[in-house]
C-alpha cells in the first residue's frame, strides 16, 4: 500500500517527529547540524513582532526559506552523515512505515513513531532501533 501525503501533511508529521523524537538520534551517536546563519535568520522570521518560537518551529522555517538539516554520524566514521531540504521532507516522510504514518495521523503518535520517520526522510528506511 501506498500512502500520498500533501506537503502541508508532510510538514506536519516532520515537526511532529522532531518535537517528539529528535532526541534519539543522540543514543544512535548521531548529531542535528545546521548552519547558523539561516538558523538565525529563520528564527528571526518567526520572532519578529515579540513572538516566540520553539526550536522546531525554527528548523522548519529554515528548510521552507532553502536551508538544511544535517545528521553527523558521531560513532560510524560518517558512515551516515546526511543532509535533507524541504524536499526531502515532502518526497520521504510519505514513506515511513505505514504503522508510523497511522500513529502520526491519528493522533496517537509517540517517540517511536517520531523515530521511525525521522530516519526514513534522512535515511530512507529505519535502520536504528
Amino acid at each position: 500500500m501506498k500512502i500520498t501525503l500533501t506537503p502541508e501533511e508532510s510538514e506536519r508529521f516532520f515537526h511532529n517527529a522532531l518535537c517528539n523524537g529528535l532526541s534519539y538520534f543522540r543514543g544512535y551517536g548521531l548529531v542535528l547540524d545546521y548552519d547558523k546563519e539561516p538558523y538565525q535568520k529563520a528564527k528571526q522570521d518567526l520572532t519578529k513582532d515579540n513572538k516566540s518560537a520553539c526550536f522546531e518551529d525554527v528548523l522548519m522555517r529554515m528548510l521552507a526559506n532553502g536551508g538544511e538539516l544535517r545528521v553527523i554520524d558521531e560513532e560510524c566514521d560518517g558512515d551516515y552523515n546526511r543532509a535533507i531540504k524541504i524536499a526531502d521532507v515532502y518526497e520521504k516522510v510519505q514513506n515511513s512505515p505505514i504503522d508510523a504514518l497511522m500513529d502520526m495521523a491519528n493522533e496517537q503518535d509517540d517517540a517511536c513513531t517520531a523515530d521511525c520517520i525521522l530516519q526514513t526522510v534522512f535515511f530512507d528506511e529505519v535502520i536504528f532501533g
